[in-house]
């Protein structure tokens, strides 16, 4: 039980990592003492850990996102703890948990994939893909997953000012950003080769149907908007946790 215990504080402290670097790095390119966003006021360090109360200077009630993080991490934690996939250890899984912590929250609130963000994924990508799949499908894998992506993303670029000509206007949103070219480089090189065609085919499977049911409800709250670009990073980290967590039961269900 004891073991347990430490297990979960260990989960609650990566939830307030990665809390923290998704509060900070996106405003200010840096690692800074946490702030408000409203006033810019430094948040005292304990308050910032302990307590999910208003701002001392402005009164401004931090974001929800910080307790329900941590509380996924501590989850998430134990689970890994209890229930380690085969192909990974505890460790090296709870490091690739954090980071795509980081790339999904700042994502999602940002619509961005910061290159520093990828610079470090690219490193963490290429040992713990050659601890998974040796260096050359690791390599491999992490080309072929950029390459493709990158035609991806030129490909929608062109469909974007073909639309804006059209149109005759301009699309301010894009459906995939370099960002998501970046990061899919990354994950393949934790995917490896040719696991990273699978990732990139679930993330599309995972992709359209989240898309699918935006849309249905954006359409039935009378609230949709021709071309909002939704984030995808999210789904192509689900692909990838969908692969590395549970590789078995995907692999079940769209074959070898």
């Amino acid at each position: 039980m004891l073991l347990i215990l430490l297990v979960a504080l260990l989960g609650w402290g990566a939830g307030i990592v990665v809390n923290y670097v998704a509060d900070v790095f996106p405003y200010r390119r840096r690692l800074v003492k946490p702030f408000c966003h409203n006033c810019q006021a430094n948040y005292p360090l304990l308050d910032y850990i302990f307590w999910y109360g208003r701002c001392e200077s402005c009164r401004q009630r931090r974001s929800w996102r910080a307790p329900a993080v941590e509380i996924l991490y501590v989850l998430g934690t134990v689970w890994l703890w209890i229930l380690p996939p085969k192909n990974l250890n505890f460790i090296l899984g709870f490091i690739l948990l954090i980071y795509f912590g980081i790339v999904v929250l700042i994502d999602l609130e940002h619509r961005l994939i910061m290159h520093p963000v990828s610079m470090v994924g690219a490193v963490l990508g290429l040992g713990i893909g050659t601890w998974l799949h040796g260096i050359g499908w690791t390599l491999l894998g992490g080309a072929a997953g950029f390459g493709i992506m990158l035609a991806l993303y030129g490909l929608g670029y062109l469909f974007a000012r073909g639309l804006a000509r059209l149109r005759g206007g301009s699309i301010d949103e894009e459906a995939l950003g370099f960002g998501d070219v970046n990061l899919m480089g990354v994950l393949g090189l934790i995917l490896g080769w040719p696991g990273v065609l699978v990732g990139l085919v679930l993330a599309v499977l995972i992709g359209g149907l989240v898309s699918g049911l935006y849309m249905l409800a954006m359409l039935i709250t009378r609230r949709f908007r021709a071309f909002t670009a939704i984030p995808y990073g999210p789904f192509l980290v689900a692909a990838a946790i969908a692969l590395l967590f549970f590789r078995a039961s995907v692999l079940e269900y769209i074959g070898p």
